[in-house]
């Protein structure tokens, strides 16, 4: 299993594939690792297609080095950042969920290795829309006295969220500043999604700025958006992002 170490000294897991450019990253999803449905379906098609194709884990995540409970947005914000090196030239990239969140945080710092983006039920400013603005009064104190809240969670292990978590996130926010997206953009986004609403993906395309950004409904795909007829979707996307001067 290769790995390589980030500048911040995390050890980061992925798998590189040679091929042609623009080359694709796939950044995964909170809690997620590169081993998911959507990954590897991506992979094959790069195989496939003769593109170079790259997946990898957060610090904390799948193999790589750290603890979960001990990452936040911008260490992972930076793992993705360190990946990208990787790479040879402008790469489209592929962000599910928190991924899409880390995807516009690399377009904002590193336009020129950005050739075109595709998000799947982009999740951008989760903490803070999302964990915060649910919490009761009385979690924000538990959160503020204990340093992290346990949630329970439709995918295993209870969710823990760190005040850490929430603090760092609120220096990671992208829809509250101008977001400049100069390259062809597809957001793809689930009706029946219970973890991201469609008022956060029409909140996204609306806040966004650029050239060449359009927005698919899938009606009733949920959050995993890993159907065949999705994972078709994700293919022809990243052909179509591929395709535009």
């Amino acid at each position: 299993m290769p790995d390589f170490t980030s500048p911040q000294g995390r050890r980061i897991a992925y798998d590189l594939t040679p091929g042609t450019g623009p080359g694709v990253v796939f950044l995964g999803g909170f809690r997620s690792d590169r081993e998911g449905t959507k990954a590897l379906h991506l992979e094959d098609w790069a195989k496939r297609e003769g593109r170079a194709f790259l997946r990898f884990d957060y610090s904390g995540h799948g193999s790589s080095g750290g603890r979960f409970e001990e990452g936040a947005i911008g260490d992972w914000a930076e793992d993705a950042a360190a990946a990208l090196e990787l790479t040879d030239g402008p790469q489209i990239l592929v962000g599910s969920s928190m991924g899409g969140w880390i995807s516009l945080l690399l377009a904002r710092a590193m336009p020129a290795k950005v050739a075109g983006l595709v998000t799947i039920a982009a999740a951008p400013d989760f903490t803070e829309d999302g964990f915060w603005v649910e919490m009761t009064e009385e979690m924000r104190a538990a959160l503020a006295a204990e340093g992290h809240l346990d949630y329970p969670s439709d995918y295993g292990e209870p969710l823990r969220i760190t005040r850490r978590l929430i603090e760092e996130g609120r220096k990671q926010l992208v829809l509250r500043t101008p977001l400049k997206l100069p390259f062809p953009v597809r957001f793809l986004q689930g009706t029946a999604d219970e973890d991201v609403s469609v008022s956060t993906a029409l909140r996204l395309l609306e806040h966004a700025e650029g050239p060449d950004m359009r927005l698919t409904l899938v009606d009733g795909a949920d959050h995993r958006f890993s159907t065949p007829d999705c994972l078709k979707l994700i293919e022809t996307s990243v052909a179509e992002v591929s395709a535009r001067p």
